[in-house]
C-alpha cells in the first residue's frame, strides 16, 4: 500500500486532471496511468516539474537509448527497485537491448555481450547508484569510448535522476501495477558492492 493514495484515473483536481490529460495526448487516451504519475500528481507542480525534467531524458537525448535503458536497468537492480525494473525492461527490449544482456546485467563485469560503451555507462551506473560519484577515470573513459560532453552529461544526468526515482518510489513504497510482474524473475541477486 502506498504511504500516499493513489490519486484516481480521472482526478478532481483540476491541475492534476490536466497533467493526466497531457500524459494521454502523448501516450494514448487508453494509457492507464501508472502508480508512480498518480502519486506525484498528489503535487501537481512537483509532477509539473517531474515531466518536464524526465520526459526529455527519455526522448530527446543524443546518447543511445539502448545504452541509456541498459545503465537504468543497472541502477534499479543495483537498488533494488522492483518497480523502475518492471517498467524499463520492456523499455529496453523494445529500444533494442537483448534478453541475453538484461540477464548478464548483475554479471556485466565478466560477461562478453557488452560492449567498451557499454561497459564504460555499466560502471558509471554502479558509480552513481552506489555513490557518492562517478570518479574520473570513468568520465575519461566514456570520452575514451567517443562520447563528448555533452554526452557524458546526458549519462551522468540520467543515472542520477534514476537514483531519485528509485529513492523515490521505495520512500513512498509505490506498488507494482497488475500486469508488470514478469519482468520481476530476472532482477536476479546482485553481486557483493
Amino acid at each position: 500500500m502506498p504511504r500516499i493514495p493513489l490519486l484516481p484515473e480521472h482526478p478532481a483536481d483540476p491541475q492534476a486532471a490536466a497533467l493526466f490529460d497531457e500524459v494521454r495526448q502523448a501516450r494514448g487516451p487508453d494509457f492507464e496511468m501508472p502508480h508512480l504519475y498518480r502519486v506525484l500528481a498528489t503535487a501537481p507542480a512537483m509532477f509539473r516539474g517531474w515531466l518536464d525534467f524526465a520526459w526529455p531524458l527519455r526522448q530527446n537525448a543524443q546518447t543511445p537509448r539502448p545504452l541509456r535503458e541498459l545503465l537504468i536497468l543497472r541502477g534499479a537492480q543495483i537498488s533494488g527497485t522492483a518497480y523502475e525494473w518492471a517498467h524499463h525492461v520492456p523499455m529496453a527490449l523494445e529500444a533494442g537491448v537483448s534478453d541475453a544482456q538484461i540477464d548478464a546485467l548483475a554479471h556485466w563485469q565478466t560477461s562478453d555481450l557488452f560492449d567498451e560503451a557499454q561497459r564504460a555507462a555499466l560502471q558509471l551506473a554502479e558509480e552513481v547508484t552506489r555513490g557518492p560519484a562517478a570518479s574520473h577515470a570513468t568520465l575519461m573513459q566514456l570520452k575514451h569510448c567517443g562520447f563528448d560532453d555533452a554526452a557524458v552529461v546526458e549519462l551522468v544526468l540520467t543515472a542520477s535522476f534514476y537514483v531519485c526515482v528509485g529513492r523515490f518510489l521505495q520512500s513512498m513504497d509505490i506498488e507494482l501495477e497488475p500486469g508488470y510482474d514478469a519482468p520481476l524473475s530476472r532482477m536476479t541477486a546482485l553481486p557483493a558492492p
